[in-house]
């Protein structure tokens, strides 16, 4: 956990402070504890325009950092940052990457293995369709589908996510407290519970034009690779395609009827060279997502033992998922029954092993 977190979120937080100013301040001061202990004085010798001097100084006579983050998690919003082990993977590998996440739901390592979906927010027949096909195999495959919690394409990712049992995750262009489109204020307390809902803007910051490009560089950082099932081709889908490619992820786009102004966008992106998608496959092969799953695993598993101490992952290891008797343990491990009996006795209370009675132990 970051120990400066309450700075990291109250300095995230001032107006006209965005990635690059947040990091000459922690540059510049080493810590946010001190930045926020700084006179006026110091604030007006740096290197930043005025308007965002005036802004830091007017927030900082008004917010308390430790009062601002108790009201973030009284609305049960939680908050990550980018040095924290919970920041998601994919993120955290950009430059300019958010220096916090707020969030409501879950952000799991599974996470990691995502692909964005979005679309035209006048989205017809045919787009929701294989919307809804695609997802649901990718779903039924591992994937976590991201998108934009915007009408049309996005909502039909997210709710055909949730339907298949799989995890979706919805990225905000406004503070959490402020959840758009409102008819989508359901739909988004469903993500939370088969997902999360995130969001890079503080408490109160409304749903603005610019920010939903911003946003749109979010989605596709949580991802591997984005998909496109259908867009016009003045569709910010294409926007959210264009960071992706400089991201360096893989772009994904299914084609349309010739005859279709929705279409449009997504069969220009396969002209100029993206994925074309008719099945699943296309995706999972491109993203190679049977090795990367079992990559996933391995990672899980070593982040599962890792408050184990020697002797008890020693344990985990010879067991193998399989089960043993203690006296058979002690032997491959050279240890004394006794002190292996204890190791596992514990491993039981944080759930790692169970006793099958009679000395038997397995995983």
């Amino acid at each position: 956990m970051n120990k400066e977190l309450v700075y990291w979120v109250a300095t995230s937080a001032i107006p006209g402070v965005g990635t690059v100013t947040f990091s000459y301040l922690r540059k510049k001061f080493k810590t946010l504890k001190k930045f926020w202990e700084a006179d006026s004085g110091e604030i007006n010798k740096l290197k930043i325009d005025s308007k965002t001097k005036t802004s830091i100084i007017d927030f900082r006579n008004n917010i308390d950092p430790q009062i601002y983050l108790e009201k973030v998690y009284a609305m049960g919003i939680k908050v990550v940052s980018m040095v924290d082990r919970e920041y998601p993977a994919n993120l955290r590998q950009l430059d300019g990457c958010p220096a916090v996440l707020y969030f409501r739901g879950t952000i799991l390592p599974d996470d990691d293995l995502a692909v964005a979906v979005v679309g035209s927010r006048n989205a017809t027949i045919y787009g929701r369709q294989v919307t809804e096909k695609l997802v649901f195999d990718l779903c039924k495959n591992g994937l976590t589908i991201i998108s934009g919690l915007a009408r049309g394409i996005d909502s039909v990712a997210h709710k055909t996510a949730i339907d298949s049992g799989g995890r979706t995750i919805a990225v905000l262009g406004s503070g959490l407290d402020n959840i758009y489109p409102p008819e989508n204020r359901k739909l988004a307390e469903e993500i939370i519970q088969n997902g999360a809902v995130v969001s890079e803007f503080p408490l109160g910051f409304p749903a603005l034009p610019n920010n939903f490009t911003a946003r749109n560089r979010i989605i596709s950082g949580l991802s591997l690779g984005v998909l496109v099932t259908e867009a016009a081709v003045d569709s910010g889908s294409l926007i959210t395609a264009g960071y992706a490619a400089e991201q360096g992820r893989e772009v994904f786009a299914v084609p349309g009827p010739i005859n279709s102004i929705t279409s449009e966008g997504v069969n220009k992106l396969i002209k100029e060279g993206v994925h074309p998608v008719t099945e699943p496959s296309d995706i999972l092969e491109v993203l190679d997502i049977e090795r990367k799953m079992l990559q996933q695993e391995t990672r899980n598993k070593k982040q599962e033992t890792s408050g184990l101490d020697k002797t008890q992952q020693a344990i985990i290891k010879t067991l193998d998922g399989q089960t043993k008797q203690v006296d058979v343990i002690s032997r491959e491990l050279k240890l004394p029954v006794e002190k292996v009996t204890a190791a596992l006795s514990l491993m039981e209370l944080s759930g790692f092993v169970k006793n099958y009675g009679s000395g038997i132990w397995g995983k």
